[in-house]
Order: structure tokens, then sequence, then C-alpha cells
């Protein structure tokens, strides 16, 4: 299956595409993994990727498409893919459809991992990390057993800064002014399978993977 998955920071994306390749055994497509092979290993998008993310500018759609491409068109995509954090605008969404076209291919679904706006804050800003492991934990979900201290290995736990409340309110805008277009776009496509993402996670997963058989 060639599926894509949406959602805001904090929705629980990366849960979910866990469980999804596991059960449909197909690569998980990330491109900020993309990004970081690429940069390790210097190869040439990786040095033109470097170029931009050391600049603190956003990396050009059509970079990104080309970064993407040459991840989908590898022997291990050719049953199919999720891919994570891409598309990100309109014009990488068109881009993706062009591609696949070019090649005989098309999606199957498009998971948009739907939570309210107050929950994610509330998610988001009471995540801690470990400092030394990065075990994660949350004030009110999975707090820790010593308060500001990491279970696993016992050393300090933080929050990280993109997690404090007012970097998380700006990242979910950036979503929202972003992404969510795409949402539009998928609809009228008729590839759009909207869902709860406030459900426990095994349950979610299972009314994924039963929506897509």
């Amino acid at each position: 299956m060639k599926l894509i998955l949406l959602g805001p920071p904090g929705a629980g994306k990366g849960t979910q595409a866990a469980n999804l390749i596991n059960s449909l055994n197909i690569p998980h497509i990330s491109t900020g993994d993309i990004f970081r092979a690429n940069i390790k290993n210097e190869t040439e998008l990786g040095k033109e990727v470097k170029s931009y993310l050391d600049e603190g500018r956003l990396v050009p759609d059509e970079l990104t498409t080309r970064v993407v491409w040459d991840r989908l068109d590898q022997e291990d995509c050719k049953d199919g893919f999720l891919l994570d954090g891409f598309p990100r605008t309109i014009p990488q969404a068109e881009a993706l459809k062009q591609g696949l076209v070019e090649r005989g291919l098309k999606l199957d679904r498009v998971i948009n991992v739907d939570v309210e706006k107050d929950v994610l804050v509330k998610r988001l800003a009471g995540r801690r990390v470990c400092k030394n492991c990065g075990a994660t934990y949350h004030v009110a979900g999975k707090p820790t057993k010593v308060e500001g201290i990491c279970d696993v290995c016992n050393s300090e736990v933080i929050q990280r800064d993109d997690d404090k409340e007012e970097t998380v309110l700006n990242r979910i805008e950036v979503y929202e002014n972003q992404t969510k277009p795409l949402i539009d776009y998928y609809t009228e496509e008729g590839l759009i399978l909207t869902v709860d993402g406030t459900k426990p996670i095994d349950e979610l997963s299972g009314e994924i993977l039963d929506a897509l058989k």
C-alpha cells in the first residue's frame, strides 16, 4: 500500500507509523530521517540540504521532492511505503502526484490523525525527556517515579525547548497554515481517512488497519 500519514505535532503519528509498517510490512519514509541520512553520508543531495539547514532556511519544495523520490525509487519501496512528513505543502503534493503518474503508480490512502489543539498542547507541554538516555515521560500520563529523575538511568529529566507551551502553539500554527490545506486537497482526491487521535493507541491502529482493508 502507498500511504501518507498526516497530523499535527503531538498527534501520535510516530507510534501509529511504527504499528502500521509492522502490520503492512512496508518501509516508513520520514523526510527528517532521509535528510539526516543524506547529510551523514555526504551525498550531493545531502550537501545541498545541509547548505539550507545551516543557514536556518527551509529546504525548498523542489529539493525536498527530489530527495523523497531518490528514496521512493529504491527497491524496498516497490510494494508500498508510508510517507511521514511529506508532503507538507500543496506544491509538494502536486509534485508527488506527478511523480506517481510518471511511474504508473497511485496513492491508496491519506491517513489524517485528528487531535484538538488544547489536547495537543497538554500532551506536548507535559512531555519530559531524559538528558542522558532519551527516555520519554509525561507529567500527567507517565510521570517519573522520583520527580525530575529518569527511571531508567537516574539522570536528569528535562522539558525540551520545542515542548514549551509558546513553542508548541507556534508549531501547531505552522502546521495549520502549511499542512492543513493538504486535508482539503486529499479530500477532493477522495483519499482522506480521518481518525480520532485521542483514542487508545492499539484501538486506533486497529481502526486504521480495518479501514485500509
